[in-house]
């Protein structure tokens, strides 16, 4: 009796588990990102940006996702300067950085240079199983959306 009761409960853990996973995949990396709660700064910069429509879209993307911490890390006033309007083309000439025009799995991932949405290439390293984006480590893989892929980083990277 005990058995079937705790293979009741796993079973219906994965299947949850299951649920949230499908549920997640079926947003887009807007989506995603807001439902992940940490990178509340990412997302008011790609509004303000106007660059939401656009990672909402068909994609496929990779976005390197700084976290409000790695936000947080930028210079004192950065982020506010950033928002102002008359900064939208720095804006989104740093957040187009953060992304790549494909959707990139970890498992897939090489050291080399890849091409960002902005034009310019990002340099991303593997050693030891570990990656880097220019000097980004990335801390979390593989959370997928419907149009792509969000690979979390600890720092914002300029280009």
């Amino acid at each position: 009796m005990k058995h079937s009761k705790l293979f009741t409960l796993a079973s219906a853990l994965f299947l949850s588990l299951g649920t949230i996973t499908t549920q997640a995949a079926e947003k887009n990396i807007v989506a995603v990102a807001v439902d992940a709660g940490q990178f509340k700064t990412l997302v008011a910069a790609v509004k303000a940006a106007g660059l939401a429509e656009t990672l909402s879209g068909k994609g496929p993307f990779t976005v390197f996702a700084p976290t409000d911490e790695a936000f947080a890390k930028l210079p004192k006033g950065t982020v506010e300067n950033l928002l102002k309007p008359e900064n939208k083309e720095k804006l989104v000439a740093l957040l187009t950085y953060h992304v790549v025009p494909a959707k990139v799995m970890a498992a897939d991932v090489t050291t080399g240079k890849v091409k960002t949405v902005n034009g310019k290439e990002v340099s991303v390293k593997v050693t030891d199983g570990k990656v880097t984006v220019d000097k980004a480590k990335v801390v979390k893989t593989d959370i997928v959306a419907e149009n792509g892929v969000i690979h979390v980083i600890d720092s914002v990277i300029m280009p």
